[in-house]
């Protein structure tokens, strides 16, 4: 069977979501191509000769990308077999099957693929079965220097990307990864992700972004892949997510980390307001996300937030509270623009929608726009939020620093000057070029 697999974005990473499967189906007999909408151009010939189209739908952006190509490769060769697989392929399982698509695969999709192109039904979309995974086939992907680079104080490294687990432990209201994972965790063997490193690496990666939900949901495994790494290739460094509880149970390998060459740690912090974080069902508070930056500081680790900065209990104080934290922390270098105006999303199958205060605001699914809408109970917030938004974008547009971003951010946020964020004497924070969306 001729395959063609579409990933239309996922964070300025080459795909990871293409790579794994392209290698089995291949490894079965089948002829696969790969398409990166993100990077190139959707090539009409590949479509019109595909049997089977395969969107990889991991996250909220990359969904409402695909849906007009969806409709585009069914009037391009109406005959193929087309799915949706990934996170919100699971999530969004309703409107894609409206939009014609006949297959929808959830966690751990490569099985269900396999199924598909041996003609086989696939599984239910929402079976967590186990992958046997093979090394990631990257040979007909873009090249790695047309995505995202590793800035280092004006040095840009490439990067590659891989996943050493899926799924996730936690429950954490808000998180795409829950409804569809429902707290079980799947590690890739530690042979799988080495040898994918591997080929990044002699693709002319210098650093490698690490895609797991959480990197220590098994942090033995993590441990070991790390030290492999960095024997491996001790020129090579990396990022990884960890989640404030993980990075305060585990801070004694915190100095692991920094040793095997982690440059820094993406960490959701969400909300510096306890009553939000406990809504949210974090697992850490206020007073954590403190300790857990002097923990990674401690360490020679830069941490970089993430943030849900505006949701129904967002204030006008507990909004200018995080503005301040983030600056007393020193924390103003680490934090994407972005992370500043990024609204709660409430998707379909969503925990949050266990809150009666959510139901309550929450309206009926937009298809669309793919989540329940809201409104805040304050205009105000609203349209601080919208403010926000835009003006990140149009700094990063104007190549404005971090520093400068969240000095304009401050102003509308306290209706004033900001004040002079003295930064402490410390390297430049590395950072993806590619803002983190969801």
């Amino acid at each position: 069977m001729r395959i063609l697999l579409a990933a239309t974005y996922e964070t300025g990473r080459q795909p990871f979501g293409l790579a794994s499967p392209a290698a089995i189906l291949r490894q079965a007999g089948h002829t696969v191509d790969c398409a990166d909408t993100a990077v190139r151009a959707l090539d009409a010939d590949a479509v019109r000769g595909a049997d089977l189209i395969a969107f990889h739908l991991p996250m909220h952006t990359a969904t409402k990308l695909a849906i007009p190509l969806i409709r585009r490769v069914r009037t391009l060769q109406p005959k193929a077999a087309i799915c949706c697989y990934g996170l919100y392929a699971e999530l969004n399982a309703e409107h894609l099957r409206e939009l014609g698509v006949e297959a929808i695969l959830g966690a751990e999709f490569e099985t269900g693929l396999l199924a598909l192109a041996n003609g086989a039904g696939p599984a239910e979309p929402d079976a967590i079965g186990r992958v046997a995974f093979v090394t990631p086939d990257r040979s007909t992907l873009p090249a790695l220097d047309l995505y995202a680079s590793l800035d280092r104080g004006g040095r840009r490294d490439t990067v590659g990307y891989t996943e050493a687990s899926r799924g996730c432990k936690h429950l954490c209201r808000h998180c795409p990864v829950v409804p569809v994972y429902n707290g079980v965790f799947r590690a890739v063997p530690g042979g799988v992700v080495l040898a994918d490193i591997r080929q990044h690496v002699e693709s002319g990666a210098r650093h490698i972004s690490f895609g797991d939900p959480d990197f220590f949901n098994g942090p033995t495994h993590a441990i070991r892949i790390v030290e492999a790494l960095h024997r491996d290739f001790p020129a090579a460094s990396y990022d990884v997510t960890i989640k404030i509880e993980h990075l305060l149970r585990h801070r004694d390998l915190l100095p692991t980390l920094a040793r095997t060459g982690c440059l820094f740690v993406t960490s959701a912090v969400e909300s510096v307001d306890d009553a939000v974080l406990a809504k949210l069902d974090k697992g850490h508070t206020r007073a954590g996300f403190h300790e857990a930056v002097g923990a990674c500081r401690d360490a020679g680790l830069a941490i970089s937030p993430t943030f849900v900065a505006f949701t129904p209990w967002t204030t006008p104080a507990t909004y200018r509270a995080m503005l301040r934290d983030i600056a007393d922390l020193g924390l103003v270098e680490n934090v994407a623009p972005v992370q500043l105006a990024l609204r709660l999303l409430i998707t379909a199958k969503s925990r949050l929608l266990e809150l009666d205060d959510i139901r309550a605001i929450a309206r009926e699914f937009d298809p669309a726009a793919l989540v329940h809408p809201w409104k805040h109970s304050d205009p105000a917030m609203d349209d601080l939020a919208a403010c926000t938004l835009a003006a990140a974008h149009r700094m990063q547009a104007s190549g404005a620093t971090r520093t400068q971003s969240f000095s304009a951010v401050w102003r509308m946020a306290h209706e004033g000057p900001a004040p002079d964020f003295h930064l402490p004497a410390r390297a430049a924070i590395p950072y993806l070029t590619e803002p983190w969306y969801c």
